[in-house]
């Protein structure tokens, strides 16, 4: 009975796991939904430059009060009214209470929603604009973060105030007013004023840039990055932190490592975080360096479990190895390091470098984040550890919906953009044969599309061209169908007969055999003589991730 009850405990947490998405699955959308979903023209003729934030918590009242400076780009031509309004997306019941242009000139908005309509001047092609936004209110409170995000107001275990938000997929608009959608980062980088209680430490994203007075009892906390950022990445963290750093001899040179940890905390933190060199040096190998070096790498710890907030990485797995102390995969392996360390940190490459610009296409976030964890294990413990940590991953596979969802309504696909996409990667890696190209190609999506938004067809196209074999009926059998591809077979005497079924139209992956061998069925029943081998049955390569049906 215990066998049986830490079997469920296992299940569950590994369900959870690979469901932490973001959004909800919505079967019907709204007008909201395509508002915050979609280029709409009164997001399209503009492009976001730069943001500088500032914001003022008020722990008593869970209440926000900020200021928010656009600076921005026209990009598309400005004829008739193609630039007469701008949408600016901050979602109820925050209230913006004004707003000026680069002249100080008030512009007239109206409210739909989570969206304001503002009335602009007269722009022209390229020229480049600030609009500074005056907000305020209690914000939407995070009833489970990070997966049911918002502003957190939470107590440390000293009873002491400690703030914090999650808002992915939710949308950084929950606590400042942008423009909310991820095919738009700020191209020249943003900062973030945080004005704090005296008593508290306010961390933010980048490096410390200001530290000053901000009025009576506060503090105002500037940090910067430099670098183009998600919205939902960019972070305040505010409570009684303490901070350590180092140094870490990086590929693109000195790589400045900081951590920020709640006071009671820090020997733990010292002890535990000492995995992240060790993290670094596998994933500049496998991916290439760090993406961030002009801004550093932060550990935060959080109130909740964690989250890939860009330089600011949120922790908060309890200073334990596995995830919370678990293993995911159920194999052993993946209780041998810090989950959140290693995963939200891969999420540097793949999600903060290379962002999607639709929440549809996530996996390129979470699949391939999901794969840095197999490639860490490798790192530290060899190859059939990592074959095992992956195959172990299958078991919260549920494929009951497509991993790429709908576009365009601010809309994920299934909670198996994780594991399934952790599988599909592996496979695709044992498609390609060869390890050194398999590595060029992750190195190479990380240095070609450095700091872009892309689309999961170009990420796609990019490793068929790179590997040199047509890999487009994989991907879309793996991430447009729920279907997992099942190879039927029979033997009838000497003639062993094999094809492919459950799957697309001309699916003809290729599938290596325990003994190395290879099959290449396709959709049409193929015949090839028994071998030794075979006489039995087929025995796949576990590092497949299909079915295997005998047929009598």
């Amino acid at each position: 009975m215990k066998k049986i009850c830490k079997l469920l405990g296992f299940l569950l947490v590994a369900c959870l796991a690979a469901s932490s998405q973001p959004l909800h699955n919505k079967h019907a959308f709204t007008h909201q939904d395509t508002l915050r979903g979609s280029i709409t023209p009164e997001r399209a003729w503009w492009d976001v430059q730069r943001y500088d934030i500032r914001v003022r918590p008020d722990y008593a009242a869970r209440s926000i009060e900020g200021q928010v400076t656009i600076t921005y780009r026209v990009v598309a031509p400005c004829q008739g009214n193609a630039c007469s309004l701008m949408q600016i997306d901050l979602q109820q019941p925050l209230e913006i209470t004004r707003i000026e242009d680069g002249a100080r000139t008030s512009r007239p908005f109206t409210r739909e929603g989570n969206v304001f309509h503002v009335s602009m001047g007269k722009s022209r092609q390229n020229e480049t604009g600030q609009l500074t936004i005056f907000y305020r209110g209690n914000p939407r409170i995070a009833v489970n973060p990070p997966w049911d995000g918002g502003w957190i107001f939470t107590r440390d275990a000293k009873g002491r105030p400690w703030m914090t938000v999650a808002c992915q997929g939710l949308g950084a608009s929950v606590w400042y007013p942008c423009k909310d959608h991820q095919s738009d980062e700020p191209d020249q980088g943003a900062s973030l004023s945080i004005e704090a209680p005296d008593s508290l430490v306010a961390v933010g994203n980048g490096r410390l840039k200001e530290k000053q007075p901000a009025g009576p009892g506060y503090t105002r906390w500037t940090w910067e990055v430099k670098n183009p950022i998600n919205n939902y990445d960019i972070i305040p963290y505010i409570g009684y932190y303490v901070n350590w750093t180092e140094t870490y001899a990086g590929e693109k040179g000195p790589l400045d490592c900081s951590y920020w940890v709640l006071d009671y905390d820090l020997e733990k933190a010292k002890k535990q975080f000492t995995q992240v060199k060790d993290m670094l040096k596998c994933f500049e190998y496998w991916m290439g360096p760090y993406p961030f070096y002009e801004d550093s790498y932060k550990l935060v710890e959080t109130p909740h479990l964690g989250m890939e907030h860009q330089s600011a990485v949120a922790y908060g797995n309890k200073f334990m190895d596995g995830y919370l102390g678990m293993d995911l995969s159920g194999t052993g392996w993946g209780k041998k390091w810090d989950y959140i360390i290693v995963h939200e940190s891969g999420h540097e490459w793949f999600g903060n470098n290379l962002t999607t610009k639709d929440i549809a296409d996530m996996w390129i976030h979470e699949g391939f984040t999901d794969y840095t964890e197999t490639l860490f294990v490798e790192c530290q413990y060899g190859k059939e550890a990592a074959d095992a940590y992956t195959q172990g991953l299958r078991a919260s596979i549920q494929n009951n919906s497509p991993v790429i969802g709908p576009y365009g309504v601010n809309q994920e696909g299934s909670g198996d953009m994780y594991n399934k996409g952790n599988n599909l990667l592996h496979m695709v890696r044992q498609l390609i044969g060869d390890d050194d190209v398999f590595r060029q190609i992750l190195r190479g999506l990380n240095k070609d599309f450095y700091h872009q938004t892309v689309t999961s067809r170009q990420v796609e196209d990019y490793i068929s061209r790179k590997s040199g074999k047509d890999l487009s009926r994989v991907f879309d059998q793996y991430l447009r169908t729920a279907n997992i591809p099942v190879l039927e077979y029979r033997i009838d005497g000497q003639d062993l007969s094999y094809r492919w079924t459950h799957c697309i139209d001309g699916f003809d992956m290729p599938v290596r055999l325990s003994d190395h061998s290879w099959l290449k069925p396709t959709t049409d029943w193929q015949k090839v003589p028994v071998t030794e081998n075979t006489r039995d049955g087929l025995s796949v390569d576990r590092n497949f991730y299909i079915q295997v049906k005998r047929l009598e």
